[in-house]
C-alpha cells in the first residue's frame, strides 16, 4: 500500500440543498439541510484511504462534539488520526449552498484549522505528502522545507505562492479558475488543471503533456469531487501510471464523487477506476 500523509483542514459541512443558488441579498426558501464531515484535507484523506492508500492525517479539531465526530468519520474511512490535535478553537465549519445542478457556494470558518502544525511529525523519504491552502501559507512553507519525499499541493483557495513553495512542490493541482488567478504556476514543473465537465489536463512548465475528457455523470454535489480527484491523481501518478492514464483514473473517481451527496463519498479501490 502506498503511504500518504495529508496535511490540511477538517470541517463540518453545513449544506443547504436548494433549487437554485441565491443572488446577492436574496433569500431562498424550500431548502434541505445536511450536516456532513468535510474540509479539503479530510475529504482528500478519506478518499485516498478508500482508494486503497495507507493514509495518516495531520490536522486539528476543536474540543467539542463536532471534533469528536470528524475524528470518528476519518477513522471509519480508514485514516490514521494520531496526528490530529485537539485544540481550543472550535472545529472548522463550511457553510454551503448546493443547487439542483450540483453547483455550490461555500463560506469557510477556519476555527481549529488555524492551529494546525507539524511539530513532532516525522516525514520519510518513501511517503507522499498532500496539502491544500485551507491551512496557513506558513505551514505550507514549512512542509516545503521539511518534506524529504514527494510533495503535492492542491493550491486552493487561490493565493500567491512563495518562490520556495513553487520551487519545491512536485505536483500542483488546481481548477481552471485557480490556474488563471495564479500565473506563477505556468512555470511550475507539473500542474494538473481541472475543467469541470470539459475534463482535465497535465502541464509541464505550461506545456500540455496529457489531456482527457470528463466522465459523463449526473451531478448531485460537486463539493467533494475535486478533493477525490486530488487524492486519486496523486496516488495514480505515484503508482507509476502514465500521465494520461492517471488523469483518466482521477476523472473517473471525480465523476463517482460528484454523483454522491456526501463530501466524503463512498469509493472503491483505485483499480476499479483504471481506464
Amino acid at each position: 500500500m502506498q503511504k500518504l500523509t495529508v496535511v490540511g483542514s477538517i470541517n463540518v459541512d453545513l449544506t443547504a440543498i436548494t433549487d437554485r443558488l441565491p443572488e446577492p441579498g436574496e433569500t431562498i426558501g424550500g431548502g434541505r439541510l445536511r450536516r456532513d464531515a468535510g474540509g479539503k484535507g479530510a475529504n482528500q484523506a478519506a478518499a485516498a484511504a478508500r482508494l486503497g492508500a495507507e493514509v495518516r492525517m495531520v490536522g486539528a479539531v476543536g474540543d467539542d462534539a463536532d471534533g469528536g465526530w470528524m475524528r470518528s468519520a476519518l477513522v471509519e474511512a480508514g485514516v490514521d488520526t494520531t496526528h490530529i490535535a485537539t485544540v481550543s478553537e472550535a472545529t472548522g465549519t463550511a457553510l454551503i449552498v448546493v443547487d439542483r445542478e450540483g453547483e455550490n457556494q461555500i463560506a469557510v470558518c477556519e476555527g481549529s484549522n488555524a492551529l494546525v502544525d507539524i511539530d513532532g511529525v516525522e516525514f520519510s523519504d518513501d511517503e507522499t505528502v498532500l496539502a491544500q491552502l485551507e491551512i496557513s501559507m506558513e505551514l505550507v512553507s514549512q512542509l516545503a522545507d521539511r518534506v524529504p519525499g514527494y510533495l503535492a499541493l492542491n493550491a486552493a483557495p487561490a493565493q500567491q505562492l512563495p518562490r520556495a513553495v513553487l520551487d519545491r512542490v512536485d505536483l500542483f493541482i488546481v481548477n481552471e479558475t485557480e490556474y488563471a488567478l495564479m500565473p506563477e504556476l505556468q512555470d511550475a514543473p507539473l500542474v494538473a488543471v481541472t475543467y469541470g465537465s470539459k475534463g482535465a489536463a497535465l502541464l509541464e512548465r505550461g506545456e500540455v503533456i496529457a489531456s482527457v475528457p470528463a466522465v459523463a455523470t449526473t451531478p448531485v454535489n460537486t463539493v467533494g469531487a475535486g478533493d477525490a480527484f486530488c487524492a486519486a491523481l496523486t496516488i495514480a501518478l505515484r503508482d507509476g501510471l502514465s500521465p494520461e492514464a492517471a488523469l483518466s483514473t482521477a476523472c473517473a473517481v471525480g465523476a463517482a464523487a460528484v454523483a454522491d451527496p456526501s463530501s466524503q463519498p463512498a469509493l472503491r479501490p483505485l483499480a476499479a477506476y483504471l481506464p
